[in-house]
């Protein structure tokens, strides 16, 4: 037991008082001469957050003092909640005056000062833990002897004060990344230096810069990193080939979007018997020239991931290995590692293994042409891929198999519509089509699944250190308060009442929704009350897959924490996971899972902002259009409408004025005073763009059912998904 641990514990023993460092030293006895160190470790732990230090120089844990550790979630309005770490309890409403210098974002201490009904809480910020926004994107403004940045983060109310001479001779109205100096203390706003001018806002590409900058994604490699990359052999060295197994004269093929450069996996199937099938699935060995603690693998930790635009892909590596000798390109022999799985006609595997291997991909093939042959027929294509075709369709046997072996489980599968924002050359966005899922995408997704599930069961029973894919279980009072919204729409969650709800309750809504007017809202919003999959060295399962065994081993080329467990199961294979190297994973692997899923939620969130600002400036070109769109939620200032191309707007209830509508919370609908007409989720109307605010990602509009004959002004220009495909 080490120092922490033994002070953690002697806290929380039961008749344990707050207590001086010195009476600390004399409890546990520490020699007087060790002192230093011991300061040193609690003030380490008092910056966790793992204990606190009274006024009065007294330690004890936080908890005692119904003292609460979590993050900032900030209001524009300045107001708050603060999201603890511990999931079991309740989120608590901070205002603007217990803020007490906190930022969006900020890992905080809160103490509660008022319960209301017992439910509700409210706290006040008494120790800022660890800062989140030590840089900030905004807008320049300035004056004659200072400036100010506004930032773009709504949720960071407070402008950034900047001195004469801090602004590098930044002009008004000019993008620019401050460094915050000083933080803000009272009612004094923060102070920053900047140390970017992006360009002025409204110039080409700096709407994209900026929400990159803002989430800290960093688009040029450092030269160290290049270099390291530049020196890779793109030969396979003869030793390495003889010392793996040969799959080069299988059929494996690799099937992705249009526009995918870096190809992580490789599949190939045969039929056994009636009964039985052989699948393979063979992933990018990255870990082979991605060695541990080079500057490759340090740039890879930082970056966590690869992050996919609209219009660009900033990688996890650098193009010569995510785009080139890892990719699995085709009629090229490629390393690899492979999980070879024998599964019944139940879709149970019944029998696998794990090995390093060498592969040539026979083809690059697309979700459109495997879709075409599968599905369409296509003669030409046909012609083409004739020596693959019964493999594709024994592709599809197995992919249904799994898929209904997932169902029977009780594994909930979300569907929502997708769109893909077209840009020109200049970011300027000129179309959105909806993209569908096709039996393609289901091939792969299921492959990958049972790919997933089947080495992260294996590692789990060889009781090693790993990374597992995890998602906790729901909040039951999250579901409540759901439950309580669909019901309004004729909806019920099965067992509810029992408070555990199993997974194939869910799957039953989704099933019921499906189709429906109402598929999208309903969905969004269940989402929103399940938690959040995360990366952790802890296995304790899957809730949305409704399996206990899941990880992320199919994407090294983009994910670290697929490249850190294809390292250790290699070790593994090899021999080579000793004990003292099983202690260094136990040491490293909580914080890569906690950094690899922080940046997985900032390239998330930085994907989503991007889409949504193009589908906003798209608009923007269509004030006047009239477009048919279906009612996605209902709010006592109006309701939103979604159109076909998934964009949404909102028509506020100020703009109907052929009668007074009031809220029904209960029912989520607006209703006429007079006339008793109900808006209502799910309800088509036609409406009319009036405004669109670019910066605020707002898009108004107004009902129009009297214009719904010039509805061809809004369609005319929309091509499907299908036309679209055909072109790239």
């Amino acid at each position: 037991m080490n120092v922490k641990e033994k002070l953690l514990e002697l806290m929380n023993e039961g008749d344990y008082k707050p207590s001086k460092i010195e009476e600390i030293m004399k409890i546990l006895g520490i020699d007087y001469s060790q002192k230093s160190i011991l300061e040193k470790i609690l003030k380490e732990m008092e910056k966790e957050g793992l204990v606190f230090k009274t006024k009065r120089g007294k330690y004890t844990l936080p908890e005692r003092l119904d003292l609460v550790k979590g993050k900032i979630e900030f209001h524009s309005r300045g107001y708050g909640f603060l999201i603890p770490e511990d999931s079991n309890i309740k989120d608590i409403f901070i205002p603007v005056s217990g803020m007490n210098g906190a930022m969006h974002d900020d890992t905080v201490l809160v103490r509660v000062t008022k319960r209301v009904d017992g439910k509700s809480e409210e706290g006040e910020v008494v120790k800022i833990l660890k800062r989140a926004n030590t840089t900030i994107v905004g807008t320049y403004e300035k004056s004659r002897n200072f400036g100010f940045v506004v930032p773009d983060n709504k949720k960071i109310h407070q402008d950034i004060f900047i001195p004469k001479g801090e602004d590098k001779n930044a002009k008004t109205g000019m993008k620019v990344v401050v460094r915050i100096t000083k933080w803000p203390e009272g009612r004094r706003s923060p102070e920053g230096e900047i140390i970017e001018v992006l360009g002025y806002k409204g110039d080409p590409g700096i709407d994209v810069m900026s929400i990159i900058r803002e989430y800290d994604i960093p688009e040029v490699f450092p030269k160290e990193v290049l270099k390291e990359a530049e020196d890779i052999s793109t030969e396979i060295p003869e030793e390495e080939k003889k010392r793996r197994v040969d799959l080069t004269n299988l059929n494996f093929v690799t099937i992705d979007g249009e526009d995918a450069k870096d190809l992580d996996d490789a599949v190939c199937v045969q039929k056994l018997s009636e009964e039985n099938y052989l699948l393979y699935v063979s992933i990018a060995d990255v870990s082979h020239y991605v060695k541990e603690g080079s500057h490759l693998d340090k740039e890879a930790l930082k970056r966590g991931c690869s992050v996919y635009f609209i219009d660009r892909v900033i990688p996890m590596l650098p193009p010569k290995l995510s785009n080139g000798i890892c990719s699995l390109n085709p009629q090229e022999e490629r390393l690899t590692l492979t999980v070879k799985m024998k599964i019944n006609s139940q879709g149970e595997v019944v029998d696998h293994e794990i090995f390093e291997s060498i592969i040539k991909s026979k083809e690059r093939m697309t979700y459109t042409n495997v879709y075409k042959l599968l599905e369409e027929n296509d003669e030409e294509l046909k012609k083409r891929y004739q020596y693959l075709l019964e493999d594709f369709k024994l592709m599809k046997e197995i992919a249904l198999i799994l898929l209904e072996k997932r169902k029977r489980r009780g594994s909930v599968d979300f569907d929502f519509p997708e769109a893909k924002v077209i840009v020109d050359e200049k970011g300027k966005p000129i179309d959105i089509v909806k993209v569908e899922r096709n039996i393609a995408h289901r091939i792969i997704e299921e492959f990958m699944l049972v790919a997933n599930e089947t080495v992260a069961e294996h590692m789990h029973w060889l009781n090693v250190p790993f990374v597992y894919r995890i998602h906790e279980h729901p909040d039951i009072e999250k579901l409540i308060a759901f439950n309580k919204f669909i019901h309004n729409l004729g909806y019920h969650i099965k067992g509810i009442e029992g408070g555990q709800i199993h997974p194939k309750s869910l799957q039953e809504l989704i099933r019921q929704v499906r189709g429906k007017s109402e598929q999208r809202v309903v969905e969004t919003l269940l989402l929103r009350s399940l938690k959040r999959a995360k990366y952790s060295p802890e296995d304790i399962g899957h809730y949305a897959l409704a399996t206990q065994y899941y990880t992320h081993f199919t994407s090294p080329i983009r994910r670290y924490p697929d490249l850190i467990i294809h390292r250790i199961i290699k070790e593994y294979i090899n021999g080579k996971l000793t004990e003292k190297r099983q202690c260094h994973y136990n040491r490293i692997l909580n914080d890569i899972a906690l950094k690899s899923s922080e940046r997985e939620r900032a390239a998330e969130a930085a994907e989503r902002e991007i889409e949504e600002l193009k589908k906003v400036e798209y608009m923007a070109d269509r004030i006047g259009n009239v477009y048919k769109g279906i009612i996605s939620n209902v709010t006592n200032y109006g309701f939103f409408v979604e159109l076909d191309n998934t964009v949404e707007g909102l028509v506020d209830v100020a703009s109907l004025e052929d009668d007074y509508y009031h809220f029904d919370p209960e029912r989520y609908v607006l209703i006429g005073e007079k006339s008793k007409k109900v808006y209502s989720i799910g309800k088509e109307v036609y409406v009319k763009v009036v405004d669109v605010d670019v910066d605020r990602r707002e898009i108004d509009f107004v009902l129009a059912e009297e214009e719904k004959d010039n509805l061809e002004i809004g369609l005319a220009e929309h091509k499907s998904a299908e036309t679209y495909i055909d072109t790239i």
